[in-house]
């Protein structure tokens, strides 16, 4: 009796299904990921085992290096416009298109209004390693007539309230951070009636005694 030949057939498997899912996915965690700002220096924040969740939106961050340097961000760049329109007039500095272009873009600013020009002035590729070596004030200026004398760090906390009233201040110091700088910070939110803040830790899971 002779062999029953089976026919050979070539497998054909519909792959449409698995791209649409892999599209799906590449879709959802686009949309739902949240991107990290570059920051200026490198913060080790200190441990806490209170966790408390900091706003991912609406947020005046304030950053402070392990040296004591001030930094400030905020996450709407029309606001972040609109502070430094209120500023830079307080002091009478008038900046062109480019250099408010390189405040815009740049992901933290952090420099002292005598040096905001020049600054603003260098090549775009030096910025982030020249903001390192500045850091905002928190000595008084002198004020307007009439007006008491508020820091650098003072003005610009007013002024991006002002941009978005709805702002959550969050400040995020370095471990090393000397304490007398973060007291420093809270003493002049204090006197602006700024009374309510998130200080950012690292979690840590407190251990059984």
């Amino acid at each position: 009796m002779g062999k029953v030949k089976i026919k050979k057939s070539d497998v054909w498997i519909d792959m449409t299904p698995m791209s649409d899912v892999m599209v799906l996915l590449l879709t959802f965690f686009m949309l739902t990921s949240t991107f990290v700002k570059q920051e200026p220096v490198r913060v080790n924040t200190p441990g806490s085992v209170s966790e408390i969740k900091v706003p991912e939106n609406n947020v005046l961050n304030i950053l402070v290096s392990d040296d004591g340097k001030i930094f400030m961000s905020l996450d709407k760049t029309t606001d972040k416009e609109a502070a430094l329109q209120d500023v830079t007039g307080q002091f009478g500095i008038q900046l062109t298109a480019e250099q408010q272009k390189k405040f815009s873009d740049d992901p933290m600013w952090g420099v002292p209004m005598d040096d905001l020009q020049a600054y603003l002035n260098m090549d775009k590729n030096k910025m982030p390693e020249a903001i390192k070596n500045y850091g905002i004030p928190t000595d008084s200026v002198k004020g307007k007539e009439g007006d008491a004398a508020m820091s650098e760090f003072q003005i610009w906390v007013k002024a991006a309230k002002e941009a978005n009233p709805d702002a959550k201040i969050a400040i995020k110091a370095d471990e090393k951070t000397p304490y007398k700088t973060v007291k420093k910070i809270m003493s002049e939110l204090q006197d602006m009636n700024e009374n309510r803040y998130y200080l950012i830790t690292q979690y840590k899971k407190q251990e059984d005694a």
